[in-house]
């Protein structure tokens, strides 16, 4: 009985998915927000036509872009994780506290990146070792990292004009090709290193076993904890990464940096079309969603709508995105 059992889990796990069920709600939540934005482009003609909304899209929206792209990795494995703003700021505290401490920038660079790819792999630790649902300890160390990076900083910012620091800055978002942003092409380098890591490498492919289903994934030796535990590290890296893009953008660390960018990258994650009950995403997906977001944020002020209904457009995303994964489920199975 075991042995059927553990054979048919394996051979469920070898079979791929099909193309309906890894990318059927991707087409349609991509189809329902292509809708909303061609409304916004004749309701809010002057702003939708015209190129400079577009160069504003690609400075803004990588700085949540370059957070929700990683995070369909641990989405894709079943979990979550609801920390990497505070992350991001503690990250970029380091370096802000490091280059004012040495005046070295790359060691600084180098320490923040460290920083948060430890704590990205503290919080998959703690998921993994103590089997607490990642939604529980990513809240936790939220507030804890949060309140470790306030209390360091005294709850001041610190400015980065310094004339030091003008080649990191044009590196990072410097406008070096057509005039578009490099935190853009950060973004879609970002997507491409990350593609390639989910669809050729070993490790893309435990990835989506763990996702898919725990157990038939240990059979075949997996060993999910661990791959569990690298996509938070990879996390951690990657909101490391956005926080000192997102200082160098405005020449400022404020000690709230990254409250606002939450929502965003969670929306854009299930707005790509990844499943929310884990086995199921693609970076493309993520990436367009979020310039999908980008466009309806901005697309809900220029047509004088209250800013305010971005949350409720935030809530929708989540919430449909749910349904329809669970729906397309449900079909599969019959």
């Amino acid at each position: 009985m075991t042995e059927k059992t553990d054979s048919k889990a394996k051979n469920n796990a070898a079979r791929p998915p099909s193309f309906w069920r890894r990318f059927g709600m991707q087409f349609g939540i991509w189809g329902v927000g292509i809708a909303m934005w061609l409304v916004f482009v004749v309701t809010a003609s002057e702003a939708f036509t015209s190129k400079d909304i577009y160069l504003a899209f690609a400075s803004s929206t990588p700085l949540f872009a370059l957070m929700a792209i990683p995070l369909t990795l641990i989405v894709i494995t079943g979990e979550i994780d609801l920390s990497f703003p505070s992350v991001m700021a503690l990250a970029t505290a380091t370096f802000a506290k490091i280059y004012s401490g040495t005046g070295n920038i790359w060691l600084g660079f180098l320490v923040a990146l460290i920083a948060g790819t430890l704590a990205g792999y503290f919080n998959g630790w703690l998921v993994t070792y103590f089997a607490i649902p990642s939604l529980v300890i990513t809240i936790g160390t939220g507030f804890l990292f949060r309140g470790i990076e306030l209390a360091w900083m005294n709850g001041t910012g610190v400015g980065l004009t310094d004339k030091e620091l003008a080649g990191v800055s044009n590196l990072l978002v410097g406008r070096s090709f057509f005039g578009i942003a490099n935190q853009f092409w950060w973004a879609v380098l970002a997507t491409i290193i990350l593609w390639f890591v989910l669809n050729r490498t070993q490790f893309g492919a435990h990835v989506f076993l763990t996702g898919d289903n725990k157990t038939s994934a240990q059979l075949m030796g997996v060993n999910v904890n661990r791959v569990k535990r690298r996509t938070f590290a990879i996390m951690g890296f990657f909101a490391a990464f956005a926080g000192l893009v997102a200082s160098f953008e405005v020449s400022y660390f404020w000690p709230t940096l990254g409250e606002g960018l939450l929502m965003n990258s969670i929306a854009s994650v299930f707005l790509g079309g990844t499943s929310v009950f884990g086995g199921i995403g693609t970076v493309t997906g993520t990436f367009v969603g979020s310039f999908i977001i980008g466009a309806i944020n901005a697309g809900i002020v220029a047509s004088g709508i209250n800013a305010f209904y971005t949350q409720v457009f935030f809530g929708l995303v989540i919430i449909l995105s749910v349904i329809m994964q669970a729906v397309i489920s449900k079909r599969i199975k019959r």
